[in-house]
């Protein structure tokens, strides 16, 4: 019985490592995203940090709608974003789970 929680213990360790991996690898990560027209680019990783920001001169003199341009393109990439981190940490975590019952459904 001590065996089986030692072994549980240590490969529950392990998994936290590899999550922190995977967080730590999700910094090099990198989305591009652009508006409808291309006036305006992002670039954000994959944890959700702003890389960079491009937007065209023609842009710069309509305020209003830079900044829809910005609200739009930025949310688009974190939405690409938040969905790949959350795969590459559900499969690190699946990956290392012991085998119980009904778990395995926490993360399909």
């Amino acid at each position: 019985m001590f065996g089986d929680l030692m072994g549980m213990m240590g490969k529950l360790k392990e998994t936290q490592k590899k999550v922190e991996e995977t967080k730590k690898r999700m910094d090099t990560v990198l989305i591009d995203e652009k508006s409808s027209d291309g006036s305006v680019s992002v670039t954000i990783t994959a944890n959700k940090e702003i890389k960079k920001i491009e937007i065209s001169e023609e842009l710069l003199s309509d305020k209003e709608q830079l900044e829809d341009f910005l609200i739009l393109t930025l949310n688009k990439a974190i939405k690409r974003a938040t969905s790949i981190n959350e795969t590459e940490l559900a499969a690190v975590a699946k990956e290392g789970m012991p085998n119980i019952p009904g778990m395995d459904s926490l993360f399909k």
